[in-house]
């Protein structure tokens, strides 16, 4: 039975991975930190607190910033794997917490890479560091795979960018399996609801039946490439299986407007928006009722704008043979407005 470690087991990424391990048979231990508020939600399919759902996994707690506790816990449980997701991984909140965001995303991975190494692990134990598309940033080239040259545009850019680097310095400097996935914007019903698109698909459901009045955000116009969250942790685990230790870019290859998921979002709880004015004073109207029901405010612009991201797959589907189109950008959005309506109580939308 292999042995796996995740850090940010209680995030989206990682309590889909959990999931994932487990049902290939793993051993599996996840780090959480300690919070005097119940933060284990996502884990609800495989861990109640007081009751052992599945005897294969095991919750430690610990701190990407402590490392005599990296080393114990990575000592504790000799890992096969370690899926390093633990992030402070809001773009926005980076700016207001530059210095946290660069201890627990840039010098965190090192504290795990170099734990590895203390305990003599290099040859046991394999090493998948998330990375992510906002290492483009002002980007270079459409679309950008693992050769594109890095712009990053926020100090999480900057702090992922270490990550990056340290992992392969680490791989070439000691011959560790340690590899970059450089995922893509990826959502599902699991996402922060402080993040855009799970704050839309809510406010959606909420909207439509009457449990808010309006939808804020900022720039309507910036792309991206969306995928789902589920599909993204089954090629981290790939990753690990693969013959040499290589860095992937995880994406679909596809592109759409903040302003696209907002009207497949609200197409599917039955609002059609129309849109009126430009930049700050763009707004959303119910074309039902006339009613302004989306704003655009400035505060929610980055200080440095990221406008486009689309990730080229292709190496991921041929060395990998991973399926960078198994859920729509469609079906992506369905799936998380009925989450959000059967969320909130509220009756499933019928055209």
């Amino acid at each position: 039975m292999k042995i796996a470690l995740i850090t940010g087991v209680t995030g989206q990424d990682g309590s889909y991975l959990a999931e994932l391990l487990l049902e290939k048979d793993y051993q599996v231990h996840g780090i959480i930190r300690r919070s005097s508020s119940y933060n284990l939600d996502r884990l609800d399919e495989i861990h109640i607190e007081g009751v052992k759902k599945n005897e294969n996994f095991h919750l430690h707690y610990g701190d990407m910033t402590d490392s005599m506790n990296v080393i114990r816990l990575i000592s504790e449980t000799q890992p096969d794997e370690i899926y390093n997701l633990a992030a402070q991984s809001h773009v926005k909140v980076s700016f207001d917490m530059p210095e946290y965001t660069a201890d627990v995303d840039g010098v965190g991975t090192l504290r795990i890479l170099e734990a590895v190494r203390i305990l003599k692990l290099s040859e046991k134990t394999r090493i998948y560091q998330a990375s992510t598309s906002e290492l483009y940033g002002k980007v270079q080239e459409v679309p950008q795979s693992e050769t594109t040259p890095f712009y990053p545009r926020s100090p999480y850019g900057v702090a992922k960018m270490y990550g990056f680097w340290i992992t392969k310095n680490y791989r070439e400097s000691y011959n560790m399996f340690a590899v970059n996935g450089i995922l893509f914007n990826h959502e599902s019903e699991r996402r922060g609801e402080e993040f855009v698109t799970r704050k839309i698909t809510l406010a959606a459901a909420r909207i439509a039946y009457g449990k808010q009045e309006k939808l804020y955000l900022g720039n309507l116009d910036a792309k991206r490439d969306w995928g789902y969250a589920k599909d993204y942790v089954e090629c981290m685990w790939l990753m690990l299986q693969h013959d040499t230790p290589e860095d992937f870019v995880i994406a679909t290859g596809e592109m759409h407007t903040v302003r696209e998921f907002v009207e497949k979002t609200f197409l599917e709880v039955g609002i059609n928006i129309k849109w009126e004015g430009e930049g700050v004073n763009e707004i959303g109207i119910d074309l039902k009722t006339g009613k302004t029901i989306i704003k655009v405010e400035e505060k929610y612009f980055r200080p440095a704008e990221v406008e486009q991201l689309m990730g080229d797959p292709s190496k991921a589907e041929d060395l990998l043979k991973w399926d960078s189109k198994k859920t729509s950008f469609d079906e992506l959005i369905k799936k998380m407005v009925a989450f959000d309506i059967k969320k909130k109580n509220l009756e499933v939308y019928e055209s």
